[in-house]
Order: C-alpha cells, then structure tokens, then sequence
C-alpha cells in the first residue's frame, strides 16, 4: 500500500514496519494502517509532507517511543502472539492452551 508520493526509502520503512507487526500476530489490515500512520508520522517529523499536525513534529519519533517502550516489563511473546504462531504452525488443540504451553509448542 505504499503511496506514490512516497520516496523509496520510505517504502522500504513501510514494508519493513509492516511485516514486523505481523511476525508479531497483528491482522494484515492492521499492520498496514500502523505502518502508513509511522511512515506518514516521519515524513511530517522530516519536512517530507506538504501539511503536518503539531503533535507529529513536536512528539517523540515513533523509532525512539518504540525503543523506550520495548525494554519494559517482563519481555517475551504475549499469548496472542504465540497463539498466531501456533495457528501457523499448525499446533493441535492451541484453543485450550495456556500460555506456557503454547510456548512450548512453538518452540
């Protein structure tokens, strides 16, 4: 869904938000509407877009909200996440699975 405005690096930075958000179990339409909103968000932050809201120039960088944001709590896949993977792989009765055992599962 990359716009033709876009430059090519901000394509790559589209496809590459995009797919991380769904290696971590996020639905496909929701990956794109993330990926197109931080792709937009940084061509506002860099001057790359005609017309830019006060909040994406003056609030943190979406890379370093992420950044401070993945440090915290306890860390690891959450139960969705391994649940889409199990879903993936194929995973037998992954429906009544707890989490720890899902993890398992996956590996």
């Amino acid at each position: 869904m990359p716009q033709a405005a876009w430059s090519n690096k901000r394509e790559r930075q589209y496809e590459h938000i995009k797919e991380g958000l769904l290696d971590r179990g996020r639905s496909e339409k929701k990956a794109e509407e993330i990926a197109v909103r931080t792709v937009n968000k940084e061509r506002a932050r860099h001057g790359e877009a005609k017309q830019a809201s006060r909040t994406s120039v003056q609030d943190i960088s979406s890379g370093r909200r992420g950044g401070l944001r993945s440090h915290s709590g306890a860390g690891g896949r959450t139960k969705a996440q391994l649940y889409n993977e199990a879903r993936r792989k194929g995973i037998e009765g992954r429906s009544k699975m707890s989490k720890a055992e899902l993890e398992r599962a996956v590996g």
